[in-house]
């Protein structure tokens, strides 16, 4: 089973002579401080406590750092339902004047069956090892596909071509914060014990699709028996035991941590929050693109990884905040 997560889940702004020579965008941009009060209404308030986090499964993949099994205990936090959408993210960027590095840099990696014809006559550089990933100049949240893409009928779909930095600030802009792996995890299993799923076990429950993931003869031919190509809205399918949707498949969701294969084992098991440093930070939940066959990362045990300015068409992220102690 594959087992390079550069190779089957995104690829890196660093995997290409094209990144090398671009210039690199201010990663520092600060949004303007005039965001409207954080509101949690909307936000699912999980009391925290000891769970279960990892895995040990035939399935996953011990050299991503999957398991052990190990008890983690988590204060109170809360969580979004959803990733951010389109529509929140355009407020975002209509109140602030952000600009996301995918627009500083002037390219994203797109899918190649959503490159137009036209747009593909200017796309000069691939990913050596996944030529399913193209670099295509124009493509940024608000043209997905490349300059002759839009959002038309997607507002309510997550946003994607968002870098880590970007989620970051985003997350300043409305009050809130990504969410640690540990919290990840322990919000997408839904109060389930070691299952595989956020529903179970099962990947289709008496045949029935439950998330949006590839099927077919990747990276050629997705029969779409899920009802989708590439993302989905982020209400569809059916919520986990704690309000969650589209935590497996649909997008890669950034997490707060610095990712390390191996940091987790001796690290603290009370609200840990990764390794102080690292390269490149943590993603969960897997994507649109993920397939048994060689990426199985839509387990709520998987990870993966990127690094802070990478952008592709299957990352998004949803938000989390503290509990306010009165």
């Amino acid at each position: 089973m594959e087992t390079n997560m550069s190779a089957c889940c995104s690829a890196s702004r660093n995997s290409t002579a094209q990144a090398q020579q671009s210039d690199s965008p201010d990663a520092q941009i600060e949004p303007r401080n005039d965001a409207p009060a954080s509101n949690r209404e909307n936000m699912v308030l999980l009391n925290g406590g000891t769970f279960l986090m990892g895995t040990d499964d035939q399935e996953g993949f011990p050299s991503d750092g999957e398991g052990p099994i190990r008890e983690v205990t988590l204060k109170p936090f809360y969580i979004d339902p959803c990733a951010v959408t389109n529509a929140e993210f355009k407020q975002f960027i209509d109140q602030t004047g952000y600009k996301t590095e995918a627009e500083a840099f002037g390219w994203s990696f797109v899918f190649h069956l959503f490159v137009s014809e036209a747009t593909a006559r200017n796309v000069k550089t691939t990913v050596q090892q996944t030529p399913w990933w193209w670099v295509v100049e124009g493509a940024d949240w608000q043209h997905p596909e490349g300059p002759d893409s839009d959002l038309a009928e997607r507002m309510d779909h997550p946003v994607i071509h968002v870098s880590w930095n970007d989620a970051m600030a985003y997350c300043k802009w409305a009050g809130k914060r990504l969410p640690t792996e540990a919290e990840w995890e322990f919000a997408a299993r839904g109060g389930l014990t070691k299952k595989r799923y956020p529903w179970g076990d099962e990947l289709k429950p008496g045949g029935k699709h439950m998330c949006n993931i590839w099927q077919g003869k990747f990276p050629d031919k997705n029969n779409k028996s899920d009802g989708y190509a590439g993302t989905a809205p982020v209400r569809a399918f059916e919520p986990n035991g704690f309000g969650l949707y589209n935590v497996s498949g649909n997008v890669w969701e950034w997490c707060s941590d610095w990712f390390s294969p191996t940091y987790h084992a001796k690290g603290k098991r009370d609200n840990p929050s990764g390794p102080p440093k690292g390269e490149a930070r943590s993603m969960r939940g897997g994507s649109y693109l993920c397939h048994r066959s060689y990426c199985n990362r839509y387990r709520v045990a998987a990870r993966s990884k990127n690094t802070p300015d990478s952008s592709t068409g299957n990352i998004g992220f949803r938000c989390a905040a503290d509990v306010s102690i009165t």
